[in-house]
């Protein structure tokens, strides 16, 4: 019997989960390369960590506004050209940065351009695409493709710390511009048999072409309760993580007076740790209750700011919170995904983590510019943490409101 088209070979399931790793790899690459290159604009270009927060602020907005049309995309498009604009508009974004150094060049290029890419190469996409494919083994083929996030830090960020160190801001944006478009180019090629049309997407997923209204499918998932559960939870987690972490875990080495250098192997260990907690986390998606799964983790994300607080100028404490961070940073996204699959639908998966995945960048948003707000106001990193810790443990009691089981796909209205 021939093999059905419909169905995806191992090959290219498998393919769809490297592409996702690689994509995801450079495109956090370059969001981090902000936090990093932050101090240096404030010595060499006078900008304040205000307004440079401002602009990760601005970024994230827009990926929050992006967001759920790169759910939409991806569900009516295939992850072939969801990716391939994203990569295309982060490479296009971080070369213009890297020729210009006005704070508007850097709103335009960073803030706008490259943030709109940032909303098109999430997590939320990839993930959505390999819970298509995958019927078994799905939280860990979701754990290692989306590690793409944090797992390609581990070399790239100290490679970007190593370009400024010897050469200039400018080439570290220069370089993963570059790379972006590189891979965007190889996507394209690799993936070129990749992609459905709404009809046939619907088909495959067991609707008609009735249900592929968005109106009707956005009424559907706001009124789950699980839903809401979710989006706020994965607010809170973007607030600790993509706007606490993501932004001024650099900075505040740096105001410890741990160097350059040493801070971004702190950063490239927790990516690491990072990878293999997310791995992790997938691999336990498929075994354990996950509403306990997800709950524990944003605890224990919550009391590792403890150590945090206790830094000083102690190079060990910094890494032992890098290692404590990471295994439960971004562990929250294969359970997170393999919960809205089961409780909202894979066929509204792509637009019901879209929405989810905003509230993440919109709290990432909360985040960045109130810890570049706190420390102009009192030169201190205290009550950023204080603030931090006390949010992960709330999302972790706002997800224990939710049952580890299944509901049936909303039907749209």
């Amino acid at each position: 019997m021939p093999p059905n088209p419909a169905i995806p070979s191992a090959f290219h399931r498998w393919l769809i989960v490297v592409i996702g790793f690689l994509a995801l790899a450079l495109a956090f690459s370059a969001r981090a390369s902000l936090s990093l290159v932050m101090p240096v604009w404030t010595a060499e270009l006078g900008w304040s960590q205000s307004f440079i927060s401002g602009v990760a602020s601005l970024a994230l907005l827009v990926m929050a506004a992006v967001a759920p049309f790169a759910g939409r995309m991806v569900d009516q498009r295939g992850v072939r050209v969801t990716l391939g604009l994203g990569l295309g508009l982060t490479g296009a974004g971080c070369l213009l940065l890297s020729l210009s150094e006005s704070p508007l060049a850097l709103i335009v290029s960073y803030g706008l351009l490259s943030a709109a890419g940032f909303g098109l190469v999430a997590t939320h996409v990839v993930s959505t695409a390999i819970a298509r494919r995958f019927d078994q083994r799905a939280g860990l083929a979701t754990g290692i493709g989306t590690s793409g996030a944090t797992g390609g830090q581990f070399l790239l960020v100290p490679l970007i710390a190593l370009l400024l160190e010897s050469q200039s801001w400018r080439w570290s944006f220069l370089t993963i511009g570059t790379a972006a478009l590189v891979t965007a180019a190889l996507l394209w090629r690799l993936l070129r048999n990749e992609g459905h049309s709404p009809k046939s997407r619907a088909t495959e997923l067991g609707a008609d072409l009735d249900t592929l209204s968005l109106a009707g499918d956005l009424r559907a998932i706001l009124r789950r309760p699980a839903f809401h559960i979710l989006f706020w939870s994965f607010f809170l987690c973007g607030y600790t993580t993509t706007g606490v972490i993501e932004t001024h875990f650099l900075p505040y080495a740096s105001f410890c007076g741990i160097g350059p250098i040493p801070g971004a192997a702190a950063y490239g260990t927790l990516s690491a740790v990072n990878l293999l907690g997310m791995i992790l986390a997938g691999w336990l998606t498929d075994r354990m209750n996950r509403v306990a799964l997800l709950g524990t983790i944003y605890l224990v994300r919550g009391l590792s700011f403890l150590l945090l607080m206790h830094v000083g100028s102690d190079y060990e404490t910094l890494m032992a919170f890098a290692i404590l961070f990471g295994a439960v940073d971004y562990a929250t996204v294969p359970v997170t995904a393999s919960l809205v699959a089961s409780h909202l639908g894979l066929r509204v998966m792509g637009l019901a983590m879209g929405l989810i995945s905003a509230g993440h960048s919109v709290g990432g948003a909360a985040g960045a510019f109130t810890g570049g707000y706190l420390f102009d106001l009192t030169n201190r990193y205290d009550w950023l943490w204080s603030l931090s810790l006390g949010l992960a443990v709330g999302a972790g009691l706002i997800v224990f409101l939710l049952r580890d089981q299944p509901n049936p796909a909303p039907q749209a209205a």
